[in-house]
């Protein structure tokens, strides 16, 4: 059963919330991003580097090469920015009004607990405490997820010993090490379908979102990141319709555009963030 007209949720965001969203996510967003990109991928496109101050970058003379403290583009707090405006509020949006049959509450509600109370400022205060605390925690545990992601990308292939039993950090493992952050993190902030599922997609989206950007010299995945390559394949035999359609909008060297499959959980995790982000600005506006 669809949600009656007349309790769906508009599409776009309200202005106010929109430009919130956005400033996170141009600001916010690339510093988050750039605690794994470092091992990941380099930038092509009017690319930023900050560098250590020069008393650290002098240990290089003894072999020591010093890591920037920041990598990024130009390109990259616009492109976050209107992320996170689709992720925070389109998006999910989108699925509420497309549901059937499912829990459609796109607020915390039953998360959050109810205030029995008939002060509506109460209740309104009350909520927005609890959204702008998960807001802080949905955005710190999207860090230390996609931090998580850079140890496991710059420890793969090694193994390690727990309990009498040895597994190997390959990029199977790895794969599931951040699907389980993924899980905890929406059980422990979330726990609603539309968040999950908005998610899930972009878990899916997300990535094949920067082939254009790939393919268009924007930035490249490194060697030992790059272990995605949806784009080669059967499907894409020569001489197909599948092979005519990537190659007008990619080039000829269509399947050899790689992505790196880690990044799949960190829009899941980003999603996330941005999910109680938008739900925290938006109850600010309404009051």
């Amino acid at each position: 059963m669809l949600i009656p007209s007349h309790n769906r949720p508009p599409l776009l965001p309200p202005k106010a919330t929109a430009i919130k969203l956005f400033t996170v996510g141009a600001t916010l967003g690339p510093i988050v991003d750039s605690l794994h990109n470092q091992c990941l991928l380099s930038y092509d496109f009017a690319p930023i580097t900050v560098s250590p101050p020069p008393v650290f970058a002098d240990s290089s003379a003894s072999g020591f090469t010093a890591t920037p403290l920041f990598c990024s583009s130009w390109a990259v707090p616009p492109l976050l920015g209107i992320a996170y405006i689709v992720l925070g509020y389109i998006l999910p949006r989108i699925i509420e009004v497309s549901a059937r049959n499912v829990n459609t509450q796109y607020s915390f509600g039953s998360a959050s607990g109810d205030v029995s109370t008939s002060d509506k400022n109460v209740v309104t205060t009350e909520d927005k405490r609890v959204l702008q605390t998960r807001a802080i925690l949905a955005v710190s545990s999207t860090a230390a997820i996609i931090k998580l992601s850079e140890f496991l990308e710059t420890h793969a292939g090694m193994t390690y010993h727990f309990n009498n039993h040895s597994f190997n950090l390959d990029a199977n493992t790895n794969l599931i090490i951040m699907l389980l952050a993924d899980v905890l993190q929406w059980i422990s902030l979330d726990r609603t379908v539309i968040a999950l599922l908005a998610a899930a997609v972009t878990a899916v989206g997300g990535p094949l979102s920067e082939l254009p950007f790939v393919a268009n010299g924007f930035w490249h995945y490194n060697v030992d990141a790059a272990d995605y390559f949806p784009l080669s394949g059967t499907f894409f035999e020569s001489g197909g319709i599948a092979d005519g359609i990537a190659s007008s909008l990619f080039g000829e060297g269509y399947s050899d555009l790689a992505l790196s499959s880690i990044t799949g959980p960190c829009y899941f995790a980003v999603t996330l963030d941005a999910i109680a982000l938008g739900r925290y600005f938006d109850k600010r506006t309404e009051e």
